[in-house]
């Protein structure tokens, strides 16, 4: 991997992450402890980077506008939920992936009679005034920055599971590289659950295409349905057709 290239991967991670140690970055990114400090050195130049005891942290003093753009994305992610929710019929039995996108879904499926299997604790909650949503967690070590449970014990339960639909997050995607996400740790549920799943609909608004981050959990003709919130540039299009896959625009 080319030093810009690891650079931006870094940022993204902290970006998801939050707040991370030198040391954590040092093992997910198999560089040394030397190469971390320069290339955060760069990222703290930028602004948008801190570095505080023991690691590193998102400035949030310099993302001033934060509040807008939350406010937009979230209309964006709430259209592409929707626009999800409608190919769910009454008796699916289906995945939904952590994400704040995915986390949408909710609202528009709460009439239906659906089984879930999910790792998004904020999902499993806000599922729970609704007796209609049959709700099955993976359980497995929780993680507190992505509000999801990772690292599961037992796959093979998991693997278990005859999955209809997975509806599925993403931090980039790119024809090179895939489906694309920036924790490790949740690597291997995303992976078991495209190839245990008759049908996979990836969630994603328009700037995640072009873009990828640290770890690819499937390929991109793996995914039979993309959802995004604008038409994506004529390679994705064209790619999209030669493959099968179904491009849904939400509105």
């Amino acid at each position: 991997m080319i030093k810009t290239e690891r650079i931006e991967q870094i940022q993204d991670y902290i970006f998801q992450q939050q707040t991370v140690s030198l040391d954590e970055l040092v093992e997910v990114f198999e560089v040394s402890k030397n190469t971390i400090r320069r290339d955060i050195q760069q990222l703290v130049e930028r602004g948008k980077i801190k570095k505080v005891y023991g690691g590193v942290a998102v400035n949030h003093a310099t993302l001033k506008s934060f509040n807008e753009r939350q406010t937009k994305n979230q209309l964006e992610k709430i259209s592409i939920a929707k626009a999800a929710a409608d190919l769910i019929q009454d008796g699916d039995i289906i995945y939904v992936d952590s994400g704040t996108t995915t986390l949408e879904m909710v609202e528009f499926i709460k009439d239906k009679q659906v089984t879930i299997i999910t790792n998004n604790l904020d999902f499993i909650f806000n599922s729970f005034p609704y007796e209609n949503l049959n709700v099955i967690s993976t359980g497995g070590v929780f993680d507190r920055k992505t509000k999801s449970f990772v690292s599961l014990k037992n796959m093979e339960l998991l693997r278990s599971y005859n999955i209809n639909k997975a509806f599925m997050a993403s931090t980039g995607i790119t024809l090179e590289n895939g489906v694309t996400h920036s924790s490790p740790h949740e690597s291997e549920i995303k992976q078991a659950v495209v190839q245990k799943s008759a049908e996979i609909y990836l969630l994603v608004d328009h700037i995640k295409f072009g873009r990828y981050a640290l770890m690819t959990y499937c390929d991109l003709e793996d995914v039979d349905c993309i959802i995004t919130n604008k038409s994506p540039g004529e390679e994705y299009q064209l790619f999209t057709k030669k493959h099968g896959i179904e491009l849904i625009i939400s509105r």
